[in-house]
């Protein structure tokens, strides 16, 4: 099996790096992510005039690639640079829409000229969907929603939110344009969102969307992945690169065998993550690729945590300093860890499936 990254991948890849090299800087990173909206408009309509975001949706839907390669070599660069913009929320609401025919709003998003994210999660709910609590009931012909969702993504700015909820025919998803948020950074930076709803009248996309809204928050999740890689790769290339230069004793730390072997773990651990989530990839949308979703997921949250630890050790001080992008790299892979399942929720989803394999 070829490893490498076709020509047309090593094209997206290169030309994000240099765009989001030449303009996005910690400082500026740093300044957007913990700011209202907790993004830069003038980046976010960069990526779209590349056709980054593009890149999330399929060329029959409108868009210019959407496999889970081409998501997980943009959300790889997109860790590798630690970038805040809303890329998620914007995936799973594409997503959740191109395949309920909003071609309309695709186009739009794809453009720039709208933003949309996906309110799925809940006080209460983790990757179980049945344990989803908000409803929709249709009444005199108005689709009302109760209920209260949570951890949306990307929602700060946004111009709608398709929501998730339980009806009698099954998970619905219901349009809300212009919502009223409750906004906030997340503590690596980025917007996140809550939403409360008393008989809130919506729009209704469909009816029964479980399978569609699974394949999303997989799709999510395989992009999270790649994104940690990236900034693992990055933090590791950070590390070693100060174990080079700072000296201790008259010498420098790299000379130290027991710290070459504590970077070298590290290497490793970035070699596994790659590994998995070059499987999840090419598992995705065959049976029983969920499995390897949430083994990705899973080994991601562990190996993210460690080399979070293991950087900052190695740097001493000032490895958790503001100023310096490592103490960045480490609270965003934390991060990830949480967002769409953590690597515990994902053990459980891995014995539940497993048990249904049996039982099938």
């Amino acid at each position: 099996m070829d490893f490498n990254l076709s020509e047309d991948h090593q094209l997206l890849s290169n030309t994000l790096n240099r765009f989001l090299g030449d303009n996005y800087d910690i400082e500026k990173r740093n300044e957007a992510g913990f700011t209202a909206p907790y993004h830069l408009q003038d980046m976010w309509n960069g990526l779209a005039e590349l056709g980054v975001i593009g890149a999330l949706v399929s060329e029959e839907k409108g868009g210019f690639g959407g496999s889970a390669e081409d998501i997980s070599v943009v959300f790889e660069e997109l860790g590798r640079s630690l970038c805040v913009e809303p890329m998620l929320g914007t995936l799973l609401a594409l997503r959740v829409l191109s395949d309920h025919g909003q071609d309309e709003r695709v186009e739009q998003i794809i453009s720039g000229e709208s933003r949309a994210a996906l309110a799925v999660y809940e006080p209460n709910m983790s990757c179980d969907l049945s344990a989803m609590e908000a409803t929709a009931v249709e009444q005199d012909g108005v689709w009302r929603l109760n209920g209260r969702k949570s951890a949306i993504y990307g929602a700060p700015g946004s111009d709608f939110v398709v929501v998730a909820a339980k009806t009698e025919s099954g998970t619905g998803l219901f349009f809300l344009e212009n919502p009223v948020l409750i906004c906030a950074a997340m503590v690596d930076g980025g917007g996140v969102a809550d939403l409360v709803m008393e008989n809130t009248a919506a729009e209704c996309l469909a009816l029964d969307a479980e399978t569609s809204l699974t394949s999303a928050l997989d799709l999510g999740r395989i992009a999270l992945c790649a994104e940690a890689v990236g900034a693992m790769s990055a933090l590791q290339d950070l590390t070693v690169d100060y174990l080079k230069q700072r000296k201790q004793f008259g010498t420098t730390l790299s000379s130290f065998q027991a710290l070459q072997h504590r970077a070298v773990n590290m290497q490793i651990e970035i070699e596994q993550c790659r590994s998995i989530v070059i499987s999840a990839v090419g598992q995705f949308g065959q049976p029983g690729g969920e499995r390897n979703v949430s083994m990705a997921k899973n080994l991601i949250g562990r190996a993210g945590r460690l080399m979070s630890e293991e950087s900052i050790q190695l740097h001493g001080g000032i490895g958790m300093t503001w100023e310096y992008p490592g103490a960045h790299f480490a609270k965003r892979l934390v991060m990830i860890d949480h967002q769409l399942g953590d690597q515990n929720d994902h053990a459980m989803r891995l014995i539940a499936t497993g048990a249904k394999q049996l039982v099938d």
